[in-house]
This record gives C-alpha cells, sequence and structure tokens, in this order.
C-alpha cells in the first residue's frame, strides 16, 4: 500500500467516490456535497492498496503561511481500526512542515478526537454540530 496525490480525473473520481462514501452518505448527505470550494488549492492525500483501490483519503490547505489545516479524512469502514489513518496524517504534516508551517489544526469528529489525541492533537474548543448531530472540536498541535 502506498500513498499517492491524486492527479488524473480517475483518481478523482475515485478519491470523491471515497470522501463521499465515508463522510457523506451515512448522513444521507447528496452527492456532491463532499467536495469543497477550495479544493483546487489543496493538497490531497489518497492511501491505495497494490491493486489501485483506495482505501483512506485526506486533504491539507494553509490557513495562514504557518497554519496547516487538515480536513476531510477518511478511511474505507472495512479498513477501520488498523492504524491506516495515521499514515496519511503524517503524510500531509510533513508536507505542512515542507511549505513552511509551524503547527496544524482540524475540526474533528467526536468519534475521532481519540484518533487525533494519539497522533499529538490536544482540544482546543468544542464548536460545531455537522448535519444537526455530529458534535465538532477544533483540535491543534504544533510541528
Amino acid at each position: 500500500m502506498k500513498i499517492i496525490e491524486p492527479h488524473t480525473p480517475e483518481e478523482f473520481a475515485q478519491y470523491y467516490k471515497l470522501r463521499y462514501e465515508t463522510l457523506r452518505r451515512p448522513w444521507s448527505q447528496p452527492e456532491g456535497s463532499e467536495r469543497a470550494e477550495d479544493d483546487a488549492t489543496a493538497i490531497h492525500a489518497m492511501l491505495v492498496e497494490d491493486t489501485g483501490e483506495a482505501i483512506g483519503i485526506c486533504r491539507l490547505h494553509l490557513a495562514t503561511p504557518q497554519e496547516g489545516q487538515i480536513r476531510f479524512m477518511g478511511i474505507r469502514e472495512d479498513r477501520q481500526g488498523q492504524r491506516l489513518g495515521d499514515q496519511l496524517l503524517h503524510y500531509l504534516e510533513e508536507k505542512a512542515r515542507a511549505m513552511g508551517a509551524t503547527h496544524m489544526t482540524l475540526q474533528a469528529r467526536e468519534n475521532a478526537v481519540n484518533f487525533y489525541r494519539r497522533n499529538g492533537y490536544e482540544v482546543v474548543e468544542k464548536t460545531h454540530l455537522l448535519f444537526g448531530s455530529i458534535q465538532h472540536y477544533k483540535m491543534a498541535r504544533q510541528l
């Protein structure tokens, strides 16, 4: 398995399909809701099996020159709990460091807070409810 940055239309189709399946479909959100206006300026990472099939996705953008922000982290349901998200997170943290970022932020769903804590993030504050039911917490860490 390896991490790639999708570039071809086929790779992006697979990337967005997994993003939708892991982060939007379970809450009955429409297709297309997995996309964000600033996707074109973000760095996208996709964990793929040797067969080329996507099993994890995540993206990074710089909120400021010093602050990298992680968004849209998702691991295929049948592969969760295998520390695959750690690989994507560390990959994008290294990208952020190379771009000059000194710290990272993200909005974690309540069920992902411990995953991010294990990776060095701390809760800053309780923030918003996504889809009226998914509590989020702003988390941060120094690079």
